[in-house]
C-alpha cells in the first residue's frame, strides 16, 4: 500500500538573479513498511525534500500525499497538526523539552491533544527502544544516545504514517550511532513503522531497504536492496 507519494515536487528559493532552485521536479512513492534512505552531497535538496515531505515546508510546484491526504495545499497550523498527528520527525539535535521527564517529552504529542494513552503501545515502543528505566529522567541526566531514544519514541508514540529521520546519527559517536539505526530498523520490523532517513553517511544508507540518491535537486537513482 502507497503511504506517500511526491509528485513533480519543485521548490525555489529567492528571485531574478537570485532564485535558486533546491528541487528540480522529485517524483517519489514510498510502500507502507518501506525502509528509504535518502542520500546526497550537501546542498543536494535531501534536507529540503524531508522538510516539505513533514510539511515542515512547502513546495513551490507540485503535490505530496501522505495515507491520501494531500498536505501541499494546507496552512501552517493543518501542517503542524497533521504532522503531529502523522509524521514522526526526528533530528540530529534531539528537541526535548529539558525540564520535562522523558515520559512526559514522549507523551508531548498526545498530551497536545489531549488524547489517552495506550500503556501497552507506551510499554511496547520504550522497551523496544531499551528506555523503559530512563522515564523519569531529565534530558540533561541522559547521554545522547538515551536522548535520541527518546526522540524516536516520541515520534513514534502517535503511530505516525510516516518517520522522517533527518541525520539521526549525526550528533553521536560511533557506538550510538549503531544503536539508533539498530533501533529504527526494529521499529520498522516489529513495529511496521514506514522510515525515511535522510543520510550523508553510506554505511548507514546500507541499513535500509531501499536508497534514493539526489543530486542538485533530483532524483539520480533509485535502488532496493
Amino acid at each position: 500500500m502507497e503511504i506517500l507519494r511526491c509528485e513533480n515536487i519543485r521548490k525555489t528559493y529567492g528571485r531574478g538573479e537570485n532564485k535558486v532552485a533546491a528541487l528540480g521536479g522529485i517524483d517519489l512513492s514510498v510502500e507502507k513498511g518501506e525502509f528509504v534512505a535518502i542520500v546526497g552531497a550537501s546542498g543536494s535538496g535531501k534536507s529540503t525534500l524531508l522538510h516539505i515531505i513533514g510539511g515542515v515546508d512547502s513546495p513551490t510546484e507540485g503535490k505530496v500525499v501522505v495515507e491520501n491526504t494531500d498536505i501541499s495545499t494546507m496552512n501552517k497550523t493543518q501542517a503542524a497538526i497533521f504532522r503531529r498527528r502523522k509524521v514522526g520527525l526526528v533530528y540530529q539535535f534531539y528537541n526535548l523539552i529539558p525540564t520535562l521527564t522523558s515520559r512526559k517529552n514522549i507523551l508531548m504529542p498526545l498530551l497536545l491533544d489531549k488524547k489517552k494513552v495506550n500503556e501497552e503501545y507506551f510499554d511496547k515502543i520504550v522497551t523496544t527502544l531499551g528506555i523503559a528505566d530512563k522515564l523519569d529522567f531529565l534530558p540533561g541526566q541522559l547521554s545522547g544516545g538515551q536522548q535520541q531514544r527518546a526522540a524516536i519514541a516520541r515520534s513514534l508514540i502517535y503511530r505516525p504514517a510516516l518517520l522522517l529521520a533527518d541525520e539521526p546519527t549525526g550528533n553521536l559517536d560511533r557506538k550510538n550511532s549503531r544503536e539508533i539505526i539498530d533501533m529504527l530498523k526494529i521499529s520498522n520490523k516489529n513495529l511496521n513503522q514506514t522510515i525515511v532517513l535522510i543520510t550523508h553517511d553510506d554505511k548507514v544508507a546500507l541499513e535500509a531497504d531501499r536508497i534514493v540518491t539526489i543530486e542538485d535537486g533530483r532524483i539520480i537513482s533509485d535502488k532496493k536492496q
